[in-house]
């Protein structure tokens, strides 16, 4: 066995107990370095779910900006139809006519606006999904290793 490049039973056992000369480190300083690791890892996973809940609050801040201002237009679509229909009634005349279509267009946009505000709100989340979802994998982790 020997000639052919393979080793004999007792080198393999020699072989096995020799550990290099980094793994061999103290208890305190494992877990020294495990509380280091876990502390960054701690404020990583923080800092993530304040970006993702920033990202959050950005979008919901849009869908409220565009809710106001489909509320500004249909607003603007009222005042409107009331003229039309203050005009329409005083003249009888082709321009209230105008007037209660322009009117009209501006309710529908405004509608039109805040509905698709609205819904998008309703679909939004204010759970930080990813984070959670990392912290899950991170504990899986840490579990493995203790485990091991």
């Amino acid at each position: 066995m020997e000639g052919n490049g393979e080793t004999t039973r007792p080198e393999l056992r020699t072989r096995e107990w020799v550990m290099p000369e980094q793994d061999q480190r103290s208890l305190g300083e494992l877990l020294s370095e495990l509380t280091t690791d876990l502390s960054t890892l701690l404020r990583q996973e923080i800092e993530l779910a304040r970006v993702e809940t920033m990202e959050k609050v950005s979008q919901a801040l849009r869908s409220v900006i565009s809710m106001v201002a489909g509320g500004l237009i249909a607003y603007t679509g009222v005042i409107g139809l009331v003229i039309a229909a203050i005009v329409g009634l005083a003249e009888l005349m082709p321009l209230w006519l105008a007037a209660l279509i322009v009117g009209a267009l501006l309710v529908i946009v405004g509608v039109v606006l805040i509905q698709s505000g609205r819904s998008t709100l309703s679909q939004m989340s204010v759970v930080p999904e990813k984070t959670v979802e990392s912290i899950r994998e991170d504990a899986e982790m840490v579990k493995e290793k203790v485990t091991s």
